[in-house]
């Protein structure tokens, strides 16, 4: 009896929504998990492998994939897929892109359609810095240290002894890549690499210059002003171009980008553009109404609080919060908690009046008592019972 076949989808561990890229991804990783070269003399390995190629197979292609979807394994029996994946004809079905990285992976080249001997932007540098709160907010210009490598005085950056030159590499004839063949499942694969011999650059060097060492840069520490923007967030970069690695063959220097890292504020809290802060008020404040004092980071600000204010009531002030990154002329607002704070020490005066308060205002502090004892209909009194934890 034959085996029966896995759904294709269920093969690649997607769903039926997957678009090509996502069957590329799911695909690539099997294939490369499962590759018969990676997992010698593994027949189940091998078997999964050509189940997830002939999966592909059929589901990267439009029209195949629409007969799958409405016949399902079916649609294939007796045609291109009779003989089960151990048979299948993968005639028409372009691997050509997957299997040159993942033969790139195996032998630590990576696929290229041109040589790369030709001018190339250097590498970008990474770095962060520090800043406060505020200095976020409106903007801070910083002077950060780090090590840069500029282009070697001696021989002028091409690494070779003054008095001698780089030679053309002999590996790879000046094209800074070679080309291997590698057998695989589907037959020969052809692929390339950068060239060992030059890392790429199409030449060698044969007598190094003594004071680079044929590297034609030399490292300093060096100081950059970075300009911080007003309104810049926590974990976000400053890009500064071309203060990076020097470029290959006479290409531009890469960027240095500056990692932003905000210093946390004992007071305010900001979400996206808004500014969020809490400002305890009096009892008396609360109930009479007054003005308050609220720290902002454009300084003290009065607001006046209506009578009668509530615990945890939030106020709006418009346009202090963050300027946008866009436009520092457009900000975000400052949300205000006010929070009715309870005195813990009172003065036997200060007691004796709030009694008196008390008393006036609904009498809370005798409202145990006053239903302690109530009288039944009949006109007897009976003691209320007393429930507490």
């Amino acid at each position: 009896m034959a085996e029966q076949k896995r759904d294709y989808y269920e093969v690649l561990g997607v769903d039926k929504n997957a678009d090509d890229a996502a069957l590329k991804k799911a695909y690539r990783a099997l294939a490369k998990k499962y590759h018969p070269d990676m997992n010698p003399g593994d027949a189940e390995a091998e078997k999964k492998f050509k189940e997830a190629s002939e999966a592909y197979a059929i589901l990267s292609d439009p029209e195949k994939r629409k007969q799958y979807d409405q016949f399902g394994h079916a649609a294939f029996d007796g045609g291109a897929g009779g003989g089960g994946f151990g048979g299948f004809d993968f005639n028409g079905t372009d691997f050509s892109d997957i299997f040159g990285d993942i033969f790139g992976d195996f032998f630590g080249g990576s696929r290229r359609s041109r040589g790369n001997s030709g001018p190339m932007k250097g590498a970008n540098i990474r770095t962060s810095v520090r800043i406060a709160f505020e200095e976020a907010v409106f903007g801070v210009d910083k002077e950060i240290e780090l090590t840069l490598k500029d282009e070697c005085k001696t021989c002028h950056g091409n690494g070779a002894k003054p008095g001698t030159s780089p030679e053309t590499c002999p590996k790879c004839g000046g094209k800074g890549q070679v080309v291997f063949t590698q057998q695989s499942f589907f037959g020969t694969v052809r692929n390339v690499q950068t060239c060992p011999d030059c890392n790429g650059t199409g030449k060698v060097i044969k007598e190094k210059c003594p004071d680079c060492h044929g590297s034609g840069y030399i490292a300093s520490r060096k100081k950059i002003q970075v300009s911080i923007p007003a309104g810049i967030d926590n974990g976000q970069s400053v890009r500064i171009r071309e203060k990076g690695e020097p470029g290959v063959n006479g290409g531009p220097r890469g960027d240095l980008l500056v990692e932003v890292i905000v210093g946390r504020h004992p007071i305010f809290q900001r979400q996206d553009y808004n500014i969020y802060s809490s400002v305890p008020i009096s009892f008396a404040v609360a109930a009479l109404g007054g003005e308050v004092v609220v720290d902002t980071v454009d300084g003290k600000v009065i607001y006046d609080v209506k009578a009668g204010t509530q615990t945890d009531t939030k106020v709006r002030l418009k346009g202090k919060g963050v300027p946008s990154l866009r436009n520092k002329e457009v900000r975000g607002d400052h949300y205000v908690t006010l929070v009715v704070q309870t005195p813990d020490k009172l003065s036997h005066e200060a007691k004796e009046l709030l009694k008196q308060f008390d008393a006036v205002t609904g009498d809370s502090l005798n409202a145990a008592k006053n239903v302690e004892t109530e009288k039944n209909t009949d006109g007897k009194e009976s003691k209320k019972k007393k429930f507490w934890k």
